[in-house]
């Protein structure tokens, strides 16, 4: 007796871990005829659900598509309590099309990967999140394929390749958090490393920052590499994001952040866009204010 509870705890956690997440979830369209009338009204819908809207994004050479960028008090206090890189986690992201189909960020998915080992703790906090965003935006199907439930708190493409927290990410580091932020925002302000800035959510009373950034460099620009692998209909995973922990200037390394937010796209369209991990780190490197560095990365 006591081994058949032993296997099926066994079982139960097996599937658990085995649940699979999509990264997006389908919300009731808006009215279309054009991208930016469909981001308003989603603007319109995320306030008057209490969400505060931080940013729009519509990525140049990718016409119809775009994204809403929206804040929520309550997360921001529970990543603020996990800190580090949990911050990534600060911005809730919508995205739009011309037509008026909507689909955004699904809360279980990406807290999941940010708050790794503290989600089980935070998990009512993003059950509530999840539902308040079902209630402004509706709740269809998941869309942008899917991940293990038990793989996302250390996710990683494949054996080898970075995690959430690589020391890779670290681009440079400042004496303190002010600066740290002020070299950021201040360097996206005059478009460095042609990238400018979409969003940004600041807590200085918890030393973080996040900032979402478009990338416009040619063939590394944000509407191009994103059509190379097929991806635009699941934009809600743009834009780009560099973070300010205490002094230390960051960013999620492309063959995290990227496979994260596009886990249905494999090796070969990844292939199509294996100069881009490396483009990622010198733009951001460039915000960051540190030169620009060639050490030849790829996907494989």
């Amino acid at each position: 007796m006591v081994m058949r509870w032993i296997s099926a705890g066994a079982l139960l956690l097996l599937s658990a871990s085995a649940w699979a997440i999509s990264p997006y979830i389908q919300g009731d369209a808006v009215q279309g005829g054009n991208v930016q009338a469909a981001a308003s009204a989603v603007e319109a819908r995320l306030k008057s659900a209490g969400f505060k809207v931080v940013g729009k994004y519509f990525p140049q050479n990718l016409s119809g598509y775009g994204v809403v960028i929206a804040t929520d008090d309550a997360m921001l206090g529970e990543v603020g309590s996990v800190g580090g890189h949990a911050v990534l986690g600060a911005a809730i992201r919508v995205g739009v099309k011309a037509n008026g189909s909507v689909a955004y960020t699904n809360p279980d998915y990406w807290y999941r990967a940010y708050f790794r080992k503290s989600f089980d703790k935070k998990e009512p906090a993003v059950k509530a999140l999840q539902a308040r965003l079902e209630n402004a935006l509706g709740a269809g199907k998941g869309l942008g394929g899917d991940e293990a439930a038990g793989k996302l708190g250390d996710y990683r493409y494949m054996v080898g390749m970075e995690r959430l927290d690589s020391p890779k990410n670290k681009l440079a580091e400042y004496g303190s958090f002010a600066e740290a932020v002020k070299t950021v925002r201040d360097n996206l302000a005059k478009g460095a490393g042609k990238a400018t800035k979409v969003y940004e959510v600041v807590m200085p009373d918890r030393k973080l920052a996040v900032f979402g950034v478009a990338m416009n460099d040619g063939a590394h620009s944000d509407g191009e590499w994103i059509k190379k692998i097929d991806m635009q209909e699941n934009i809600a995973g743009l834009p780009y994001e560099i973070y300010v922990v205490d002094g230390l200037v960051g960013s999620p390394h492309g063959r995290f952040r990227i496979a994260l937010a596009f886990p249905d796209v494999g090796m070969g369209q990844f292939m199509r866009i294996s100069s881009l991990p490396n483009a990622i780190m010198e733009t951001m490197g460039t915000v960051a204010g540190v030169e620009k560095k060639s050490s030849g990365e790829a996907w494989q």
